[in-house]
């Protein structure tokens, strides 16, 4: 089945629900983050067709760059809202299908070491030198069901090793260990949400971040403990599926193969100096970074969600309505208004992201003047 076609309808910044009582001094920062990226990708050389930001937000990220110097960094929460008031429209999706659903990610943090022992003996890999990129990276959600890395090999690309071929040692020998953590089900879930927080013994820290994939599509073993009625989908949590993997290892080797798909990773340096990235290097805000399906958005756009039973989110009774910068991807994330909200690092960061799958909707602040259409889903939408 293809993607969605979808229509955007005006709205206007008065009938949006929510959207005085937001902090706009807060979604500018987060805007200003990748406002910068934005424009150093429309001067390079693209050679995997993605397409280049439109002229209308390189014009708003322009004009955010330069409020922010003028203003040394510091923009009031008035500033902001007539920022963004004054150089986007709303719009609401209108399109066939299911609702808008929304789920949370956030940055681990694991002990570690830099050298094999007892205590910690899983490999945290490298990118292997041989691993080819079919597709940009910030695609991987929108090109999904398609092969999105190979292997080169002297006979040409192939398949890269599955989950359970490295598990098995096909990357041993290959000095492509960056360090070690406890235990697999712990980087199982580093991977799955593409980044991770390592602490030393010493005390000292490192920060992880995404560097490739194997090339297979992400499959979700939440889903198939449920599908397969080895698991209730109303007690289904994050920790819930940590505790019950955790409780017999080999049995959760067997369910985490099912996942074929293998992150590797890259060093950012320690943690006082380096921030959880996003797509394009973006540095990521919690609470205000949303990663979204490119075959419908632009990195770099603005977008008000709105999901009235997400209440864990800031303890807040009268739900979640926040101005997002989608500034990441995931292979998981398909769909108009399929969202991955980024809670920030750490354990309370975790629980509430594990609580969070809601359905919410999106209003898509799309920058004012000429537009190219994100995909084929949208040739006849309007704007």
């Amino acid at each position: 089945m293809g993607a969605p076609r979808i229509s955007f309808e005006p709205e206007t910044f008065a009938e949006l629900e929510g959207w005085a009582g937001d902090d706009h001094a807060a979604a500018f920062v987060a805007f200003c983050k990748s406002a910068p990226r934005v424009i150093e990708r429309a001067t390079a050389t693209s050679t995997n067709s993605r397409p280049q930001p439109s002229e209308a937000l390189l014009k708003a990220c322009r004009r955010a760059c330069e409020l922010s110097r003028v203003n040394q960094g510091s923009v009031s929460g008035d500033v902001a809202r007539q920022f963004f008031e004054e150089n986007f429209t709303p719009y609401r999706l209108s399109y066939e299908g299911a609702p808008g659903i929304l789920t949370g990610y956030y940055e681990p943090e694991l002990s570690g070491a830099r050298r094999r022992s007892d205590k910690f003996f899983v490999p945290v890999y490298a990118r292997p030198d041989d691993l080819v990129n079919l597709i940009d990276e910030a695609e991987r959600g929108a090109r999904a069901g398609e092969r999105t890395h190979a292997r080169r090999t002297a006979e040409g690309l192939k398949p890269y090793f599955t989950r359970a071929e490295i598990d098995q040692g096909a990357l041993e020998a290959q000095g492509l260990e960056l360090l070690y953590v406890e235990d697999p089900i712990d980087l199982f879930f580093m991977q799955v949400q593409g980044s991770g927080l390592i602490r030393f013994e010493d005390g000292s820290t490192v920060r992880l971040t995404y560097a490739g994939k194997n090339g297979f599509d992400y499959t979700s073993i939440g889903r198939f403990l449920i599908d397969n009625g080895l698991f209730p989908s109303e007690d289904m949590t994050l920790q819930a599926l940590i505790d019950w993997l955790k409780a017999d290892p080999i049995r959760a080797r067997d369910v985490m193969w099912k996942n074929e798909s293998y992150v590797f990773f890259k060093e950012l340096g320690p943690v006082s100096e380096s921030a959880t990235l996003g797509v394009d290097g973006i540095a990521l805000s919690p609470g205000r970074s949303i990663a979204v399906d490119t075959a419908f958005h632009e990195i770099g756009t603005p977008i008000f969600v709105r999901a009235p039973r997400l209440t864990h989110a800031d303890d807040s009774s009268t739900g979640f309505n926040r101005l997002m910068i989608a500034q990441d991807v995931g292979s998981a994330i398909k769909g108009p208004e399929r969202g991955d909200l980024f809670f920030g690092t750490g354990l309370q960061a975790g629980q509430r992201a594990g609580q969070t799958k809601h359905e919410g909707r999106f209003i898509v602040l799309l920058p004012n003047g000429p537009r190219a259409a994100r995909s084929t889903s949208e040739t006849n939408a309007t704007p």
